[in-house]
């Protein structure tokens, strides 16, 4: 796997760096300054054996939900910087999953006007997509990340190892995120992810399955990263093609605001197989395409149903961060590997797939 350079000028400048462990990352950490860590609770032993690796200034220790994603939990780590003599040379480097960087990225932002941070994220979700591409923020009032500013980390430092024991459904969330982009740009991928994951979803040992097909596994994240990484050089600020990486998204986010017993992985999921739902409605989509995508999902071990009636999304799709003038830039898949911008009202899209 080679490291791949997002790129931009200035902050807008990103590396993500693959390594077959952890034990590369001290290297990466000697010329940045004092080193803050913060990390997920539930990631300790990580932070732990970096913590023994770098020379560490402080480290702060946080529980992480989507409850806990508010802009008091940045204020939290703001203050924590502050007391602990964090100055403009700082580098906050935040382990945990796409959350707690999300969360972290924000607070480097703003602190003083912007410190350096990086990022090691221990959740297959955050290695895919939340710790690539340099958006940072926090839910507001319910929200999905409705807070945030658009800022590239140092760098992102992706390893394997750190996935070795992650849950089942945890690995699902990822599943979902990479499906995703591979709906978006195939070149084989797809039907690799649906095979890997199926293979998942129908073994009875999760660990045995887990030790045969991490290298599987490293090959596709690090494609779905490549992904990422082009559309994000050639558009930071989201204002054309990075909105092809919302696939599914401004249903899931309204799915989400409905009902906080969903995770986002499941949620983009369903907010995919809608997607692909309404493109056939607008005459985009191949027929029966949404019903492949969701027999593909469903293989994995995902769910693709709303458990709710279809109008309830309207009032939080109104709300989405990323509407203008009651239009939603909706991405819609022709097919595999071939999506499309469509600006749309949301009520002209609830009734088209009535």
């Amino acid at each position: 796997m080679e490291d791949i350079l997002i790129s931009g000028t200035g902050t807008y400048t990103g590396h993500v760096i693959f390594r077959p462990s952890l034990d590369a990352l001290p290297s990466f950490l000697d010329r940045t300054g004092p080193v803050y860590l913060v990390y997920d609770r539930n990631v300790y032993p990580h932070a732990v054996t970096i913590g023994q690796a770098v020379g560490l200034t402080a480290e702060l220790g946080l529980d992480v939900s989507e409850e806990d994603k508010d802009i008091s939990t940045v204020t939290r780590i703001c203050t924590w910087l502050l007391e602990n003599g964090a100055d403009r040379n700082a580098l906050l480097l935040a382990v945990g999953g796409g959350i707690l960087t999300d969360m972290a990225g924000f607070a480097a932002a703003i602190y003083k006007r912007g410190i350096k941070t990086a990022y090691v994220p221990t959740s297959l979700l955050a290695q895919v997509d939340a710790s690539v591409g340099g958006k940072t923020g926090v839910n507001f009032l319910g929200y999905k990340n409705m807070l945030g500013v658009i800022r590239q980390p140092e760098f992102t430092y992706i390893c394997p190892e750190v996935l070795k024991t992650l849950p089942y459904g945890h690995l699902l969330e990822g599943a979902a995120e990479m499906v995703k982009t591979f709906v978006i740009k195939d070149d084989g991928n797809y039907s690799k992810t649906i095979d890997l994951f199926a293979g998942l979803h129908a073994a009875r040992d999760r660990d045995l399955f887990m030790s045969g097909a991490l290298p599987s596994l490293e090959e596709l994240v690090c494609s779905s990263v490549s992904v990422k990484a082009e559309i994000v050089s050639g558009d930071q600020f989201e204002t054309g093609e990075r909105r092809k990486l919302n696939l599914g998204h401004t249903f899931a986010h309204a799915i989400e605001w409905c009902s906080h017993r969903i995770s986002h992985g499941q949620a983009v999921s369903i907010g995919m197989v809608c997607a692909a739902r309404l493109s056939e409605a607008a005459g985009i989509g191949s027929p029966g395409l949404a019903g492949q995508i969701a027999r593909d999902l469903e293989k994995c071990g995902l769910p693709t149903l709303l458990p709710f009636p279809l109008d309830r999304l309207g009032v939080a799709m109104l709300k989405d961060k990323k509407a203008e003038d009651g239009r939603i830039y909706f991405v819609l898949p022709a097919g595999i590997g071939d999506v499309r911008i469509v600006p749309m009202p949301v009520g002209r899209a609830l009734d088209l797939m009535k």
